[in-house]
């Protein structure tokens, strides 16, 4: 079965074609903005326009407009192919990259969030998580994360804050679908943003 793997939650944004496990063609960009005008045209440059009888998408945290950019390309795709679509967290992705190269070991993930806050999770040697997402300040994120392998965008600074740990900063990449254990898979494709909207409605607005 070809599955198409797309992830645009944070400023990179990539396409994997694979059949199976074996990746057919892919394409990695770190864009900061602009998935919209980006991630079509990367799909339909992939073989067979990225067609595929199975569409996985970045279910997050990250940012807003990438997360729904990224949902809504794997959506309209599944209904004009007819396709399964499903979701995978974001953070359980950049642990299982982290754990292809670094061997099985606990690992911390920490990303840029909003409002100068990270995203962070904590992970066990068998790659899965061992507690929720967090929006946290830096501060507060240190202090919570104990494992010496900092994985992310934000685990340079972590480790500074501890004064110790081995970083590997790592964006979420789709080429590293294939690493992520089924059990991670949710046909529930809702995006998690990781922190509540900034914008709220006025009191009474529906």
């Amino acid at each position: 079965m070809r599955t198409l793997t797309i992830d645009s939650a944070t400023e990179a944004c990539s396409v994997a074609l694979f059949d199976e496990s074996t990746l057919l063609a892919s394409d990695f960009r770190v864009l900061g903005r602009g998935h919209a005008e980006q991630l079509v045209p990367m799909i339909a440059a992939l073989p067979g326009k990225g067609r595929a009888a199975r569409i996985a998408v970045a279910l997050g945290p990250g940012s807003f407009t990438g997360l729904r950019v990224g949902l809504a390309a794997a959506r309209a795709l599944g209904l004009a192919w007819q396709a399964e679509v499903v979701g995978y967290p974001s953070m359980a992705l950049i642990a299982a990259m982290a754990r292809a190269q670094k061997g099985a070991k606990p690992i911390g993930v920490i990303m840029t969030g909003g409002h100068g806050e990270w995203f962070v999770q904590s992970f066990a040697a068998n790659g899965m998580a061992t507690g929720e997402v967090a929006s946290l300040s830096p501060v507060a994120a240190a202090a919570l994360v104990d494992a010496e392998l900092l994985v992310g965008t934000q685990s340079a600074a972590l480790a500074a804050l501890r004064g110790h740990g081995d970083v590997l900063e790592l964006l979420p990449d789709a080429r590293g679908f294939s690493l992520l254990s089924a059990e991670l898979l949710t046909s529930n494709i809702q995006p998690h943003y990781g922190r509540a909207p900034d914008a709220r409605l006025p009191a009474g607005a529906k």
